[in-house]
């Protein structure tokens, strides 16, 4: 078990890396071509096909927050917060029928412009100020900080800072340009996601299977978690009573059973999924049947997100309480990086590409939504008119 990262580590992600620049760079110059206004830049109008927008949102929404905090989770909770996830699926339904329609139907680009259809300027100006704030100095820098520490874990060495600036850079050249070559782009990196992700949880499964001698076979894994760690397979923590431990009572109130899904959970995520600029911005310049499509097939890929980032957490876990994993650095949220840390050579670079390949989709992403809220909400209206 060694957490430093080989030569075939090294040139796997390499390829991945090649793959995506010059993947962005075709679509790049297409785009440079064949479109010039600025809502073909912005929304890619008419462009995306309901795969580039489906495995966009979900390449945008996963990031490092997912793998690290909720296979975090995942060690400290179990399958319950997975809840998130598989509601989000089901509001991104309700988002389809009804949320998008409305959207499409007042020709909107961004989500202040409708806020001042529904509201007045002044609140429109007021949530495109904040969203400006929240996404550079909250969501951008959580998403640098936390994936360069997970990637620096796996390289082994004191490389946070390079990390960091090697991922902006990245994230940029992908954002620069436009929403056409972020979305095509997010194809291939949700894929990489997906299969890096799954690889994972697999070897995460037949590590548990080998060392509780049941055969490196990620079944046989599976059912030891369940009988090693029957709690963290409860989706309702039960509430506590007078004779609970901190450690229920810690667990409450992390997910507050049955309180959790009559509202806390809904609300986020109709929030998140159904009036955020840089989830709903892959939708809105598509037709409504393709917007619709896209949406639903998120929600589908949105089901499998527990496999690949909590299933890891629980296996450390089991691993952790059976002394077979060594102090965790960082606590829960150290326990996605150990588990990479029992992959062999060459598949830790498929999951430093997955990783990055999640940090990079959700920057440009965000980056992407950051230069279209400000351009149309703010430099357009009040700096530069017209």
């Amino acid at each position: 078990m060694s957490s430093s990262l080989e030569f075939a580590d090294y040139a796997v992600f390499i390829i991945y890396f090649l793959i995506v620049s010059i993947y962005g760079y075709i679509v790049y110059r297409k785009r440079e071509q064949n479109e010039h206004d600025a809502k073909a830049y912005f929304l890619a109008e008419g462009t995306l096909t309901w795969w580039a927008i489906g495995a966009s949102l979900i390449a945008s929404n996963i990031s490092a927050e997912q793998f690290i905090g909720m296979s975090g989770e995942g060690f400290f909770l179990g399958i319950a917060v997975a809840a998130y996830e598989w509601i989000a699926a089901i509001a991104l339904i309700i988002i389809a029928i009804w949320f998008i329609p409305v959207y499409l139907k007042n020709k909107i680009y961004t989500m202040p412009q409708f806020l001042t259809t529904r509201y007045n300027e002044t609140t429109a100006l007021i949530m495109a100020v904040f969203w400006l704030f929240l996404y550079v100095f909250v969501n951008l820098t959580s998403i640098l900080y936390l994936g360069a520490v997970a990637i620096n874990g796996l390289a082994g060495g004191d490389y946070l800072h390079v990390i960091m600036l090697g991922l902006a850079v990245f994230a940029l050249i992908i954002s620069l340009g436009g929403m056409k070559v972020v979305a095509y782009t997010d194809v291939i990196q949700v894929a990489v996601l997906i299969i890096g992700g799954l690889v994972t949880s697999y070897i995460a499964l037949t590590t548990v299977g080998e060392y509780f001698g049941v055969g490196k076979d990620a079944i046989a894994g599976f059912n030891v978690l369940m009988q090693e760690a029957p709690e963290h397979f409860k989706m309702i923590i039960p509430r506590p009573t007078a004779t609970s431990t901190q450690l229920e009572i810690d667990k409450y109130l992390t997910f507050p059973g049955v309180l959790s899904y009559l509202a806390g959970i809904w609300i986020i995520n109709l929030n998140y999924w159904g009036c955020n600029q840089y989830i709903t911005q892959r939708a809105l310049g598509a037709d409504l049947q393709t917007a619709r499509t896209g949406i639903l097939f998120a929600g589908l890929l949105k089901l499998l997100m527990p496999v690949i980032v909590m299933l890891p957490g629980i296996a450390a876990y089991v691993l952790y309480q059976g002394g077979h994993l060594p102090q965790l650095v960082g606590g829960k949220d150290g326990a996605y990086s150990a588990m990479l840390t029992f992959l062999p050579t060459g598949l830790k670079g498929l999951s430093v590409a997955a990783l990055t390949a999640a940090i990079v989709a959700s920057l440009a992403g965000k980056v992407n939504s950051i230069s279209t809220i400000y351009t149309l909400d703010v430099h357009k209206k009040y700096i530069q008119k017209g």
